[in-house]
């Protein structure tokens, strides 16, 4: 089945991914594609509109990066944002200016619905919130064109020339900050382009799945199954094209959190696929004994994951496919140029070297985080495997400050059920993108009951983020995280103290080690 195309051409911006991310939200399939693409090849894939994204340059400077005229000469709708909207004032005869003021942030924009875009989203006001950041600005437009929105210190916040259907915005619609965004963005789609939306993931699930049968024939696939969501809504996907051609190594390497190994297991219980769960804690344990540096239990675990595996793959005789659940933002910041190219074996990170296969199958490499969310639904995934936090391989190892132990491990798989258990109490568990507890190797002093104790510091750490490039630290109301606090320090011993990690991203990462 083919979908109509809109290509999103990136001018460097940091909101590449979240731009397609909304395109794609509209129902509208969209690719990512690098500023350099060839007119020639844009003809070739025949989009229905294109979008501009972003960026840190000055469009008027020699180096900046730019784009042949002749693509607002192919007669297909141009969306110009922030960057994108300076460069084609730009190469069409406008004039892009540094401002005197710079506008960064939530900005009052005023905006004409006279017979604009803007005109087509009905409970659109005259006036409302955009996100700026920009140190230039359009003083003089191109010919043609018209401004449709302004600020108090830009005068030409949007234009557009709707007879070539060009349209330009110097914010950012993308972004939740901006009001009406989501729908500007739907309304260029749907009113200039004329996308009728047949983008969703029950069309995508039905064509994966035939194009899976036709390419696998009668040969046998092998998944190494983590438990996390890629390879989960991977494995079902599968599992309804080739049924019992498909088997799953799950390797439990024990350091998962409390009673997520048993949740896999069960999930999978009932597909028609074979199903390997190895239960390989103790190997894992004494190889990390004695072990505290982060980076050496990282790639401990990481080795030792590979000899797990190797064992027994090795048990199941000869394999045709490999599954890799690459998605397209690994996609996008690789800055791989043509999505179908296939990698050879040895670049598959985790699997060995030694199995002989015809081909890698990424059957997610063109979705979203939160399309294979949608996907898995669809496929039938219980919810709590789909909405499973992210989760790093080395599991509870590296949220463990110091040498594991097992008393260690048990204390933090109950401490982080219960701080996840109060956040999907409160209702927050969609809302914010990742949350954990973290183990700290400091005591302190402390009392309960009429004795003193002198027991563990636990963290807790939540974060908002659209791309995990950067972070905000969540605002979770007090009264959850009091909820939470009062009781890991009741129900769960040997801790005493509990803090709340308010550090974004940068300077900190998400994870602690």
């Amino acid at each position: 089945m083919s979908h109509q195309l809109c290509i999103v051409l990136d001018f460097g911006g940091q909101y590449n991914q979240l731009i397609a991310r909304r395109v794609r939200e509209c129902g509208v399939y969209c690719e990512v594609k690098s500023y350099k693409t060839s007119i020639e090849e844009i003809k070739k894939l025949n989009p229905s509109g294109i979008i501009f994204t972003g960026g840190p340059n000055s469009v008027y400077l020699e180096e900046s990066p730019s784009i042949s005229k002749e693509i607002f000469e192919l007669g297909i709708p141009v969306l110009g944002i922030c960057y994108g909207c300076q460069l084609m004032a730009h190469l069409l005869g406008g004039k892009v200016s540094s401002c005197e003021t710079s506008e960064y942030g939530k900005t009052d924009t005023y905006y004409d619905k006279n017979d604009t875009i803007f005109g087509y989203i009905q409970d659109m006001p005259e006036k409302a919130i955009s996100w700026m950041s920009h140190t230039d600005y359009i003083s003089e437009v191109p010919e043609g064109f018209k401004i449709i929105a302004h600020t108090d210190n830009c005068p030409c916040s949007a234009m557009e020339n709707k007879e070539k259907k060009l349209y330009a915005l110097q914010f950012h619609p993308e972004v939740n900050h901006t009001e009406y965004g989501l729908k500007m963005i739907n309304s260029f789609l749907k009113n200039a382009c004329g996308f009728t939306g047949d983008w969703t993931m029950k069309n995508y699930a039905k064509t994966a799945i035939e194009d899976i049968k036709k390419k696998v024939g009668d040969g046998k696939i092998l998944l190494a199954l983590s438990g996390g969501v890629d390879s989960s809504v991977a494995a079902a996907l599968l599992s309804k094209a080739v049924g019992n051609q498909l088997t799953c190594i799950f390797v439990d390497h024990g350091f998962m959190r409390k009673n997520e190994g048993d949740e896999v297991e069960k999930a999978f219980a009932d597909w028609d696929i074979n199903f390997i769960r190895v239960n390989a804690k103790e190997q894992f344990m004494s190889k990390l004994r004695n072990v505290s540096d982060p980076e050496t239990k990282r790639k401990t675990i990481g080795e030792e994951f590979i000899r797990v595996f190797e064992q027994e793959a090795k048990k199941i005789g000869t394999v045709d496919y490999l599954v890799q659940g690459t998605i397209y933002p690994d996609v996008i910041e690789s800055g791989a140029g043509d999505a179908a190219v296939i990698k050879s074996h040895h670049n598959v990170g985790g699997l060995p070297d030694y199995v002989d296969f015809k081909e890698i199958i990424e059957p997610l490499r063109m979705l979203f985080k939160d399309e294979v969310r949608q996907l898995g639904i669809e496929l039938g995934l219980s919810e709590v495997l789909v909405w499973r936090q992210p989760f790093p391989g080395p599991g509870l190892a590296i949220r463990i400050i110091g040498e594991i132990t097992d008393e260690k491990l048990e204390i933090l798989q109950d401490a982080d059920y219960i701080f996840r258990e109060e956040i999907a109490k409160a209702g927050l568990d969609h809302k914010i993108n990742q949350y954990f507890a973290v183990l700290t190797s400091m005591r302190s002093v402390g009392v309960m009951g009429d004795f003193r104790t002198y027991d563990y510091t636990l963290a807790l750490r939540a974060v908002t983020t659209t791309d995990f490039m950067t972070a905000d630290f969540a605002k979770i109301p007090y009264e959850v995280l009091e909820t939470a606090a009062s009781r890991i320090v009741n129900e769960v011993n040997h801790i005493n103290r509990i803090v709340y990690d308010v550090t974004t991203k940068p300077p900190a990462t998400i994870e602690w080690e």
